[in-house]
Formats: C-alpha cells, sequence, structure tokens
C-alpha cells in the first residue's frame, strides 16, 4: 500500500478514536487514541495495520508497557518470532529482545533491517521504550519502497536481477560491536547467511523496495568489491534524507516499524548513558523477487534452547 492509494494522504486522519499524523512526506507517522496495553477492536487493528504499511513506521507516545502486555499488543498483528535468532531469551519471555546499553552493548548505530540474514525476517518490529539518555539516542528510518521508486532507471533494472547474500558476519556486525570484542566473537560464533533478491515485493501491499542493510554482505555472481560497491549505491540512495524520518524517543514510547519496507539507524550520540528498550517481532515471509523467486537459506541459526 503506498501513501498515494491510502486513506492517510492528509496530514492528519482521524479513524473513529485514533488520529494519524503524518510526520514526512514519505515515511512516518504519529498515533493518538491507541492504548497499547488493553485489547483493541478489530476496526483498530485495521487501522493500525493500515497506517503502518502506508507510513512504514509509526510511533505511539505514553504507553505503559511489560512484556506480557507488548507481546499481547504485537500478537495481534501476526504470530511473534522468539526474541532473536542467537540470543538466548529468558525462559519466561521468549519473544523478547533486550535493547540495552549496558547490557550487552547493543547498538545498532549502521543502516539496517532486522535479522536478514535468516531466510524469513521479520515482518513487523514493536519496540517499547524504557530509559533515555537526557540527550541523543534518536532513530532514524528510510523509506526502501519509496528509494527504490526513486532510482535511475538503468539501477533499478540492474537491482532487480541482483541476488545478496546476508550474514550475521557482517559490517553491521564489525561497527556495532567494535567496542565490545567478546560479544562480537559471540554473535558470529556461527556463520548465518541466506540469499534474498535485492528488490523485493511486499506481500501485503505489493510494493517493491529494496531489500539491503549492514548485513548485506556479497552480491552473487559479482567479485566481492564489486558486489559491495554496488550494495553502497543502492544504499545511498535509500538513505537519502528525504526518504528517512527521525524519531526523538521518550520513555513510554512505543515505534512498530515495517520490517519489509525499511531500514534504520540508531544514532549513537548519548556517551555512556543508559539507553534501553524491549523489542518483540511479528514473523514474516522469505522475501520474494519480482521474479518469483524466493529467498532462502544458506546456514540455518543454531537452536538457541539446545544448550539451556
Amino acid at each position: 500500500m503506498s501513501l498515494l492509494d491510502s486513506e492517510f494522504t492528509e496530514a492528519e486522519t482521524r479513524v473513529g478514536p485514533i488520529v494519524v499524523r503524518r510526520l514526512t512526506g514519505y515515511i512516518g507517522a504519529e498515533l493518538e487514541g491507541v492504548d497499547a496495553s488493553a485489547p483493541l477492536s478489530e476496526e483498530a487493528v485495521a487501522t493500525v495495520r493500515s497506517a503502518l504499511l502506508a507510513h512504514k513506521v509509526i510511533f505511539m507516545r505514553g504507553q505503559s508497557l511489560d512484556y506480557e502486555s507488548l507481546s499481547a499488543f504485537a500478537g495481534q498483528f501476526g504470530p511473534l518470532t522468539p526474541g532473536h535468532p542467537i540470543y538466548q531469551a529468558p525462559a519466561d519471555q521468549p519473544h523478547v529482545r533486550v535493547m540495552d546499553s549496558r547490557g550487552d552493548g547493543t547498538r545498532a548505530n549502521y543502516w539496517h533491517t532486522d535479522l536478514t540474514f535468516i531466510e524469513a525476517p521479520p515482518a513487523f518490529a514493536f519496540l517499547h521504550n524504557i530509559v533515555c539518555p537526557p540527550v541523543g539516542g534518536d532513530t532514524i528510518w528510510a523509506n526502501t519502497a519509496a528509494a527504490y521508486e526513486a532510482l535511475p532507471p538503468e539501477l533499478r533494472a540492474l537491482a532487480n536481477d541482483m541476488r545478496v547474500v546476508h550474514s550475521n558476519n557482517s559490517d553491521y556486525t564489525e561497527a556495532t560491536y567494535a567496542h565490545n570484542p567478546r560479544a562480537r566473537a559471540e554473535y558470529i560464533s556461527h556463520t548465518i547467511e541466506a540469499n534474498h533478491p535485492a528488490v523485493r515485493v511486499h506481500p501485503e501491499t505489493g510494493e517493491p523496495s529494496l531489500l539491503l542493510g549492514g548485513f548485506a554482505r556479497s552480491v552473487a555472481g559479482h567479485r566481492p568489491r564489486a558486489g559491495r560497491d554496488v550494495i553502497g549505491v543502492l544504499e545511498d540512495y535509500a538513505t537519502q534524507p528525504e526518504f528517512t524520518v527521525r524519531w526523538k524517543w521518550q520513555a513510554g514510547d512505543v515505534a512498530i516499524w515495517d520490517n519489509q519496507a525499511t531500514m534504520h539507524y540508531a544514532v549513537l550520540d548519548y556517551g555512556t548513558q543508559h539507553r534501553s528498550g524491549i523489542r518483540v517481532t511479528v514473523q514474516g515471509e522469505a522475501p520474494v523477487g519480482l521474479d518469483g523467486r524466493k529467498g532462502f537459506a544458506l546456514s540455518l541459526p543454531l537452536d538457541p534452547a539446545a544448550d539451556a
């Protein structure tokens, strides 16, 4: 669902008790009138989902949630995934990924789409902010469907036929764990890779979008340097300011993003201050290219519960 084809083309739209307020021309909206701690009506779920598909990332302020209520809220939009394919979640919180600057040092200050190194990356992600640094710590999202549409015809034709290998041993890992060699070693102790189309077709909206980000390591059939150069050129288009939205967090915020049509970047400008939140994700499908071919695993994750 492109924004022009949705019901949310106005700067502010009210659907029943829910107000959808656009934040930029291409991506992002703030929602009011949604209490994520309580069950939603079918109409409310449909409105939130439609706003998410149209705007790619949506935000709600002032939510009071714990793991159970966040999971219940997200579960209204699809089955939940395990918390992470590498890290073992707590036994009583199987769907959570704790994002804490004082924990394993999670920073995510590199453009990426979540978990693209597995065969079926999550469809949607729900992040509840708990602790904010006094300054800094914003997150930026980019609309990869709008970026694809804006590509020059020759570059779009090249991307249409590309297959990209995504790996947990990647530029993302090098950059975000540079400060913590032990965490980096754990993250890449077992290689997980998948082959995906560089341009995927959204399973709900039918929109084509770029599927790249920090886990994209090489282009199938190209020499390593040439492939990385092409990936870099395409990502430069995807991360142009025109296609992005930047969110200044407050404690209690919830961000929901369509992981099938976005990349994001957590800005590391808060020094040693504390930043923490919890994330759950909704199951996705193996990405499908314009030619109908699906993404597939090259090497599988280990079962995090196997050593429990």
